[in-house]
């Protein structure tokens, strides 16, 4: 973590100084902003905390609740967003508070009394190579409150407005309109209408307004999909019972009467129980009837004999149904407009794709789907990207969406299905060993690291993959241990990429590295600090130099070889008002926590570079003398700020 660059300063240096724009506010909602976010959820705070990462974009963000989420729905965080909480500064204090999901246990009818349940399987949840992060459960509700935490101590100072609902949306066709998109909120206080209409101008307006999404309303588009008819009750409780296993996730499935999937719970008392209620094997079917929480602890009990559980204080709790639903397009521009038409409304979250809780994937899509659009919103408003990069958006993420769809009807289908009675391998009913194998199989998929983007303006074809094995193009930069030359620290190289919307290119040395005088390294290194290289043109003249590309060295040598002041000047940059030097750009491998370059399976013989996209999803691998091939690739994404000099 670095701080005091432009000066020290007493206090949380974590404290943004506030921007001059905050000075002598009010907290009115304002006329004309840069982006509307309508929503505070998972997907509107995430993507308000990347926007409010550069003072100079004007942000608000609009809910209809008159306050805070008091008590959240979604509790599982994968891996991988947990990777994305790092890049906030905020994943230790997320993985401290939380459940950490160590195992996941199978329960199936005993196969000597069909009556009965009994432990079929255990098995670790995810593999410790997935992510140096745990899958863990927190309320959401408390990751809501970190972001709202992060937001208040930015520059912008930035808070929801609620109370307001978005009743109407407009985009205008004027060319030089620069906040063509109006829209029309309505104050609202418990439920009902308490004030006039007032209309705010955006530049862009991003819908991050739940299933029932009023943004998605008024671009036209609509969640395509059906309901299988099959509810669930889901209960946060404090209980009392003599089930062996309250303090690890299990999937419980019964022989006539349900399933459960218990998810323990942060604090170390409470858990969660998703309860099949629609299921008519002796039970009675509750289809169609009001639900009440006795039912569905009655259901639980049901499921879970010879073993009970008495609830003896309730958190929250309620009955869904089970329905996958989707958007054909993210934003408002129709496909065969494409080419002549650039977004203005973006869908993120629910109001683009839902689908049932069971897969713990909801709410963590939902913050991938802000986080991919964050980045692309600020660069094209900083003037540092093409707009057809917002194109790029709908493309990525609807794709994501749909594998996720897919994936949460087999899920779902398996978890109502009773497994096949013991002694009649051909009749119906899932077989527990294919349950189990369904489950590990999919274990990267639900750790939210298997995502792959496709060949895009930001997204190069693998000619060059073999330099770098195990950095796959258009998946996320897989972290490994390093430790840093400049102070012998332990790190993980994947910690370095902020969200602060500059793109990250990792140059892996050859043998030579920087001890060879005209070696690939060091001509690299040089071509990066000349007037010719994309760091140079595409970096605005007042900013510092790694504000765009950020450039950062993983040498072969160990660090105590390697002199920091023999380094080409590109890996010591001078930064801030005072031109210091950014000591912290070169690493070294960590023998003693495995080698990145075994690990990553890095070409030593050739080295290479790495370039990831600033959302941490690696974009090409080069190598290390393709520096036409690097400043092209980045010039079909990134606007030139300087002119080349040949």
């Amino acid at each position: 973590m670095q701080f005091y660059l432009n000066g020290y300063r007493p206090g949380d240096p974590l404290l943004h100084e506030a921007h001059p724009s905050v000075a002598g506010s009010s907290n009115d909602l304002p006329a004309e902003v840069d982006v509307l976010i309508v929503g505070c959820g998972p997907a509107g705070l995430i993507l308000a905390a990347q926007l409010a990462r550069f003072p100079e974009i004007s942000t608000a963000i609009i809910d209809r609740r008159e306050g805070p989420l008091q008590v959240g729905q979604a509790d599982g965080v994968a891996c991988r967003t947990v990777e994305m909480f790092e890049a906030f500064g905020l994943a230790r204090r997320l993985v401290d508070e939380a459940y950490w999901v160590n195992e996941v246990c199978f329960w199936q009818p005993d196969p000597d009394d069909q009556r009965r349940i009994t432990r079929t399987g255990r098995v670790r949840d995810t593999d410790a190579e997935v992510s140096e992060f745990p899958h863990v459960i927190v309320n959401q509700a408390r990751m809501l409150a970190y972001l709202l935490e992060q937001l208040e101590r930015s520059a912008r100072r930035l808070s929801p407005h609620y109370g307001l609902h978005a009743t109407g949306l407009s985009i205008g066709s004027r060319a030089d309109d620069d906040h063509p998109v109006a829209v029309t909120v309505q104050p609202i206080r418990g439920g009902n209408a308490a004030g006039d209409p007032q209309t705010i101008r955006a530049r862009y307006v991003v819908g991050c307004d739940g299933a029932r999404s009023a943004t998605r309303g008024a671009i036209g588009r609509e969640l395509i999909g059906d309901a299988r008819n099959v509810s669930w009750g889901v209960m946060d409780v404090l209980c009392a019972t003599d089930f062996p296993d309250i303090r690890r996730k299990c999937t419980i499935q019964s022989a006539d009467s349900g399933s459960i999937v218990l998810i323990p719970r942060e604090g170390g008392y409470l858990a969660r129980f998703y309860v099949e209620l629609d299921v008519g094997r002796g039970s009675g079917s509750l289809v169609g009837r009001e639900v009440t929480l006795e039912q569905i602890v009655a259901t639980a009990n049901r499921i879970l004999r010879p073993y009970t559980v008495e609830v003896r204080d309730v958190g929250w709790w309620s009955v869904y149904e089970i329905g996958q639903r989707l958007c054909s397009k993210f934003d408002d521009v129709p496909v065969e407009e494409m080419a002549t038409r650039l977004p203005r409304v973006f869908l993120a979250g629910d109001a683009c794709h839902t689908h049932s809780a069971k897969a713990g994937q909801g709410m963590n899509v939902s913050m991938a789907d802000a986080f991919n659009l964050g980045w692309k919103l600020a660069a094209v408003l900083r003037g540092v990207a093409r707009a057809e990069l917002l194109h790029t958006y709908s493309e990525e993420r609807q794709r994501v969406a749909q594998e996720l769809i897919d994936f949460d009807e087999e899920w779902s289908r398996m978890l109502s299905t009773p497994p096949r009675r013991p002694g009649d391998p051909d009749g119906i009913g899932m077989d527990p060993e294919e349950f189990r194998s369904y489950f590990l199989s999919h274990g990267r998929y639900t750790a939210g690291v298997a995502t792959t983007y496709g060949r895009s303006m930001i997204t190069a074809t693998g000619d060059s993959q073999h330099l770098a094995v195990g950095f796959t193009v258009g998946m996320r930069f897989h972290s490994a241990p390093v430790i840093r030359l400049a102070d012998a620290k332990p790190v993980q190289l994947g910690h370095v990429a902020q969200a602060d919307g500059a793109w990250r290119l990792y140059v892996f040395s050859d043998r030579g590295g920087p001890a060879e005088p005209g070696g690939r390294f060091r001509a690299l290194c040089e071509f990066l600090a000349s007037d010719r290289s994309p760091v140079t043109r595409f970096t605005p003249v007042d900013a510092d130099p790694d504000s765009v590309i950020d450039v950062r060295a993983i040498l072969q040598h160990d660090h105590r070889d390697i002199e920091l002041t023999s380094l080409p000047t590109v890996l010591l940059p001078r930064k801030g008002r005072f031109g210091l030097v950014d000591c912290e750009k070169v690493f070294c491998p960590d023998a003693d926590a495995g080698d990145i370059f075994d690990v990553r399976r890095v070409d030593r013989g050739d080295g290479c570079m790495v370039l990831v996209r600033p959302d941490q999803y690696i974009s090409h691998v080069l190598p290390l003398d393709a520096h036409d091939e690097l400043a092209g690739f980045l010039g079909q994404v990134l606007l030139a700020l300087r002119p080349a000099v040949r």
